[in-house]
């Protein structure tokens, strides 16, 4: 069984100085997003996607700003507890697509290292994740620069399936 997931997340720009995390990767020089974690769009975009892939709710159900030893953590860690808990239903992540939207700052230089940082959180090949930039055109508050957003989507295989549903039958 195939299944297919979309998530999406938005955080402003914060005030208390803390770095900008994308994709589990510092991007440096640049003002991080308020968030009662690390405010990483990217990653929780991806953690939503997984978790509707799995029906297993979302991200505010297991990791809500009403938990505080969530405070300010690392959104790796939530991407990798998602991860446990659909491997434990049975699923392989197969891929993962990204879009960050943002009118600042300029990314394309941190898409490998993003890439990657996916990739070892959810242990696949880099190939099987895909990382990419767009801006509003200056539309909105995303286009006004003050804050970014993120689209995910992702797909999940069961365990061991390498082929289609008819191959019995070839």
């Amino acid at each position: 069984m195939t299944r297919v997931g979309v998530g999406i997340d938005v955080h402003p720009f914060a005030s208390d100085g803390r770095p900008l995390m994308l994709c589990g990767t510092v991007v440096p020089g640049e003002v991080g997003l308020d968030g009662h974690s690390d405010g990483d769009v990217a990653l929780h975009a991806i953690a939503d996607a997984l978790l509707g892939a799995a029906a297993l709710g979302d991200l505010g159900e297991r990791f809500g700003t009403d938990r505080p030893e969530h405070a300010g953590a690392d959104s790796k860690s939530f991407l990798a507890d998602v991860n446990t808990a659909i491997s434990a239903m049975g699923f392989d992540v197969v891929n993962v697509d990204v879009t960050i939207v943002a009118q600042r700052p300029q990314l394309a230089p941190h898409r490998r290292d993003m890439r990657l940082s996916i990739a070892r959180v959810l242990k696949i090949a880099e190939d099987q994740v895909s990382v990419k930039f767009t801006t509003t055109d200056q539309l909105g508050s995303i286009g006004r620069g003050e804050g970014i957003a993120a689209w995910a989507a992702c797909g999940l295989d069961e365990v061991g399936i390498t082929s289609g549903p008819f191959s019995d039958f070839g």
